[in-house]
């Protein structure tokens, strides 16, 4: 196999993606391990790297570069890429790299990308990987304004203006959804085969609930336990209605970001899947990027923009 001339990496919490890449731009490997930040400490990172990538690390050649955006810049992670403050430039994001510790291996050369953050008061956020991704939006259609939806654990709501993220929004869907069928008294109307996939039918009552009175998202909720108590709702009910309860609040509580035009999504294709359906039942419009093709191509436009790296 050629030896990439860079490693492009997205350490997440839960999992890290490699992509081997050539002197030209092209993908030579991939892989995804299940080493994410969560299941490390600081000086962990070195040796995973080194390990992972031990076919394709020489001791008397040039040092591999490897960029990395996520989770490995956190405060918890490797080395803490400081968040860059709004308004923040996605052509700028390669430049604020930092470099972390590689405890004496110079086979390979790693640099940290930042998150982004807004500090004004009362509207206090912050992402982390996902500012990767919407550089790869802008490298797919050069250009780019408007809203972007990044559904996900933390769904994040982004408006791009000339290049600059001014303003952005998270939304704890994802997380919430996990929570509430793991701890809370809703678990008992979920449990049964979780094989079995969230029925359509619970899913557009929960969406149209969520959409209708986003407002009475407390109330709402408590109907998934209900409904299994008094109307024989099966589990894969239960699981739909709290899946498009929690979706469809969500895009209620951001119809205020809505611009003409298309929304966005950057996302997997069944996030995306299940946002569009909400979002044009809300009557918006909205394409779809794949995530990891938008990461992709972000670490290589931030990598240009590291004229040493």
């Amino acid at each position: 196999m050629d030896k990439p001339h860079w490693i492009a990496a997205d350490w997440g919490t839960s999992n890290l993606r490699l992509w081997g890449v050539d002197a030209n731009g092209e993908t030579l490997f991939s892989f995804v391990s299940g080493q994410g930040m969560s299941h490390l400490t600081p000086a962990d990172y070195p040796e995973v790297l080194a390990d992972l990538l031990a076919d394709h690390l020489v001791a008397d050649g040039p040092a591999l570069p490897v960029l990395i955006c996520g989770m490995a810049g956190a405060r918890q992670g490797w080395a803490e890429a400081p968040y860059l403050p709004l308004p923040a430039r996605l052509d700028g994001i390669g430049q604020a790299a930092v470099r972390p510790d590689v405890l004496d291996d110079t086979r390979f050369l790693p640099a940290i990308l930042p998150g982004l953050c807004v500090t004004e008061t009362g509207h206090e956020d912050v992402m982390r990987g996902e500012e990767t991704q919407l550089l790869g939006l802008l490298d797919i259609s050069p250009g780019f304004e408007g809203i972007v939806c990044l559904p996900g654990t933390h769904s994040k709501w982004v408006m791009i203006e000339n290049g600059t993220v001014a303003r952005f929004e998270t939304a704890m869907t994802g997380e919430l959804y996990g929570v509430l069928s793991a701890y809370s008294v809703l678990r008992h109307a979920l449990a049964g085969d979780t094989a079995e996939p969230p029925s359509d039918d619970g899913l557009a009552s929960g969406l149209m609930e969520g959409l209708d009175g986003p407002e009475r998202l407390s109330a709402n909720l408590f109907r998934t336990r209900a409904a299994a108590l008094v109307a024989d709702r099966p589990p894969s009910w239960c699981r739909g209605y709290l899946s498009g309860l929690l979706i469809g609040t969500e895009i209620a509580a951001h119809r205020d970001w809505r611009q003409s035009g298309k929304i966005t999504l950057i996302g997997t294709q069944k996030l995306c899947d299940l946002y569009a359906a909400a979002l044009a039942e809300d009557g918006a419009e909205s394409d779809c990027i794949e995530a990891t093709r938008a990461v992709r191509l972000g670490l290589d436009a931030a990598r240009r923009q590291i004229l040493e790296f």
